[in-house]
């Protein structure tokens, strides 16, 4: 991964309506601007999949990938939103103890509203592009220089 990346990426499917509400939640609580959010659908969410050797045109869960060291960890499904909530501010920051609910639950969990969250929040035609306001925070290109 280039060393210019942010630290903390978050990716998500921008067609979504839940995954949208996710973002838009993590957007308006991250007040220290912590993390970069990156639609799968955006040319640096096709190469960030790509160089994670997942698909590129489904997409069944929230990507978070950490900088630690040199190297980006990419974490999925539900420790991917429990590591999110855990940098955010209290009282989002609690919910890190979801962490001791084993991984196999959680993810039981996740995979379900994943399968259904177009049926149960509805799915958008067009992705949502970041306003001006918020384009510092999003992740639409990456140089490969």
């Amino acid at each position: 991964m280039p060393e210019a990346l942010p630290d903390n990426i978050i990716l998500f499917d921008s067609q979504c309506n839940l995954c949208n509400g996710w973002s838009r939640f993590v957007l308006h609580r991250d007040k220290n601007a912590i993390f970069t959010l990156c639609r799968v659908q955006s040319p640096a969410g096709q190469q960030l999949l790509a160089r994670l050797g997942l698909p590129l045109d489904t997409y069944e869960t929230i990507i978070y990938l950490e900088r630690r060291g040199d190297t980006l960890v990419d974490y999925h499904k539900s420790e991917a939103a429990q590591r999110i909530l855990a940098q955010l501010p209290a009282p989002w920051c609690y919910l890190a103890w979801l962490r001791f609910v084993p991984r196999a639950i959680r993810d039981l969990v996740y995979d379900g509203i994943a399968r259904n969250r177009y049926r149960l929040f509805g799915k958008r035609q067009e992705c949502k592009l970041p306003g001006p306001e918020e384009r510092q925070r999003f992740l639409e290109e990456i140089d490969v220089d």
